[in-house]
């Protein structure tokens, strides 16, 4: 049937209509789809930027032990807003989960003042937690009820809060250490470069520093610091470590450095414990020149523990001290090149400071 003029552009114009309304319609589910994915996506990419960290529940005071209770659980924040050093939950669970070798866990309470007690749940009962210095090593025991003393060793060497903080405060590893050998007012960070390294040393690990005479004898001068390999540039450095010491370590240092220069075929040397958590440290059994004590006993830096520490150590009663310095002193004075091994010794060493340190300034520079 034939159609008029009239109908057919009725028709054109309703087709004209519908597909108008298709492409609007459609451009408009595109774009909703092309947001969608944009949000879509940017979601993702924010959940690929949150990080579990370690952030207190309590406030924390200067020198006080973290526990894993104190920490809350399972907190994300974008990484962007934080440094680089915080610390993460894989961390959290390495670091802070303290325990006895029976497993039981070490845990944080506060009394109504605000301070703070560590304890532990044996048998079903709470027990204190005291810590006490024998032989300047911390020692952690609990009493029974006769107040006898029971030791426990623990699983870990315990976190420490270098600083005060607030709660909520997300940790970083300038906030706190393992150990507590850097609250001390007297402790600074050293570097050596005239060390013998083991070949797969790295930051973290802890060493014993020891004196080896070529007479086969051999002395701990400085027993379970953590160390740090610096970065020179792009390459870690092959000979030079960074130690926090107190004064008295130095002066040991200092000493045993001149022992060891003045001695052909001397050396100190680093070696690393297996499992820093459970292993106590060391007897230190290097004893110092009669020079470096004196200066121990006028250095007003010298606190009074580690004064007393090291007279009742080397110039005690059993005068275990002096036969034992009287034999490196032997040792020392029955080398004929003693003199030229120090000067070309102590250059050697200067000279790799200066080498390694060109290469740092270096590297910041660009060059």
């Amino acid at each position: 049937m034939a159609t008029n003029p009239m109908q057919r552009k009725a028709r054109l114009s309703f087709f004209l209509g519908m597909f108008l309304m298709l492409l609007i319609t459609g451009s408009i589910i595109a774009l909703l789809i092309l947001r969608l994915n944009t949000y879509i996506q940017k979601d993702n990419e924010e959940k690929d930027l949150l990080i579990k960290v370690a952030v207190l529940k309590e406030d924390v005071k200067s020198g006080q032990i973290i526990t894993k209770d104190m920490l809350q659980d399972d907190v994300e924040v974008n990484k962007k807003t934080l440094p680089e050093n915080a610390i993460g939950k894989s961390d959290m669970i390495k670091n802070y989960y303290l325990k006895d070798k029976e497993g039981n866990e070490l845990k944080t309470r506060y009394d109504e003042d605000g301070n703070a007690t560590l304890y532990i749940n044996k048998d079903g009962k709470d027990y204190d937690v005291i810590q006490e210095k024998i032989d300047k090593q911390d020692r952690y025991f609990i009493q029974d009820d006769n107040g006898n003393k029971q030791y426990i060793e623990l699983n870990n060497i315990p976190i420490v809060a270098k600083v005060n903080m607030l709660k909520n405060t997300v940790l970083t590893r300038e906030t706190i250490t393992q150990g507590n050998d850097t609250t001390s007012d007297d402790v600074r960070k050293q570097e050596y470069n005239v060390i013998v390294l083991p070949t797969q040393i790295q930051t973290g690990d802890y060493i014993d520093i020891r004196l080896s005479l070529p007479t086969g004898e051999d002395y701990i001068v400085v027993s379970k610091k953590e160390i740090e390999i610096p970065e020179l540039g792009d390459t870690t450095s092959t000979s030079t470590i960074w130690v926090n010491l107190t004064e008295d370590e130095i002066l040991l240092m200092n000493s045993a450095i001149v022992d060891a220069f003045r001695m052909d075929g001397s050396k100190l040397y680093a070696t690393t414990y297996t499992e820093p958590g459970i292993q106590q440290a060391s007897d230190v059994t290097y004893v110092p020149r009669q020079e470096v004590w004196d200066l121990i006993r006028t250095d007003e830096n010298v606190v009074e523990e580690a004064y007393n520490y090291l007279n009742q150590r080397y110039f005690g009663e059993n005068n275990y001290g002096s036969t034992q310095r009287n034999r490196v002193n032997s040792n020392i004075q029955n080398n004929e090149t003693t003199e030229a091994n120090l000067k070309s010794k102590i250059q050697e060493s200067i000279t790799k400071s200066q080498e390694e340190r060109k290469t740092y300034l270096n590297s910041l520079s660009g060059e």
